[in-house]
């Protein structure tokens, strides 16, 4: 059954056609220059049925907290996931959301100029224009109050979100969000949640930012805690009028 997630009108999507596609646990917020729900949804059950099946045949892939091989001729999506996992020390499986959301992103884009994905608060975004992306951080009193400022010639881009006060996703540390950008959506969800596992309290922030520093092809992460928070990399930040959630 599909829960509502208010925190997905928090990307601005001005005239696009908005469409949800839901397959087992994936629960994608789509939007195009066009309804595109039949051909999103059978991309989706493509791509979750090359990981089910590599997991079948390999089910550590799904269950493993560091970084393991997978072979050259391994499926493109599962080379991707393991590689960018790899890079930051996870399990592979950390960066699955990206990962569909990119791959989906990547092949609506010829029936497309525009493609916004959000995938349990990971984005890929492909956009003509300029656009905000608000942050959300749950009860933090920063929840909603800054966004990303995305410019269309940066796109597509990658913006992954990570934490440990909000939503299901495994995280080691107590962050209230981590939020990692790149042009490779694998290796920002991996990331984000790499950084994430660091964050406990807010003095953790600043060897969240050294280790970000650290890692080729992020342009940028925002690490926020309670009230506190801390931004590297080529990003513009800005004051936005959403409200935080209670």
């Amino acid at each position: 059954m599909y829960k509502p997630r208010t925190y997905r009108h928090w990307v601005q999507g001005q005239g696009l056609a908005s469409f949800h596609v839901v397959v087992k646990e994936t629960d994608l917020y789509i939007r195009a220059s066009s309804d595109l729900k039949i051909k999103a949804r059978s991309l989706v059950l493509k791509y979750r049925r090359i990981l089910e099946k590599y997991i079948d045949k390999h089910p550590l892939f799904a269950t493993s907290l560091e970084p393991i091989m997978v072979a050259e001729d391994a499926p493109a999506i599962i080379r991707e996931m393991a590689a960018s996992a790899s890079k930051v020390d996870v399990g592979p499986m950390a960066a699955v959301a990206g990962a569909i959301a990119q791959f989906v992103g990547e092949e609506l884009l010829p029936h497309s100029s525009e493609v916004i994905i959000e995938n349990g608060g990971d984005i890929y975004l492909k956009s003509l224009k300029d656009r905000t992306v608000a942050i959300y951080t749950g009860r933090s009193p920063l929840s909603g109050k800054i966004g990303l400022e995305i410019k269309a010639a940066e796109t597509p881009l990658a913006i992954c979100t990570s934490s440990g006060t909000v939503g299901h996703s495994l995280s080691l540390g107590k962050a209230d969000a981590v939020v990692a950008v790149s042009k490779s959506a694998t290796l920002a969800d991996a990331a984000a949640t790499a950084i994430g596992n660091i964050i406990i309290q807010p003095d953790d922030i600043q060897n969240g930012i050294e280790f970000a520093k650290r890692m080729e092809g992020l342009s940028g992460v925002v690490i926020i805690k309670d009230d506190k928070i801390g931004i590297w990399g080529n990003l513009t930040i800005s004051r936005t009028n959403k409200m935080a959630q209670p």
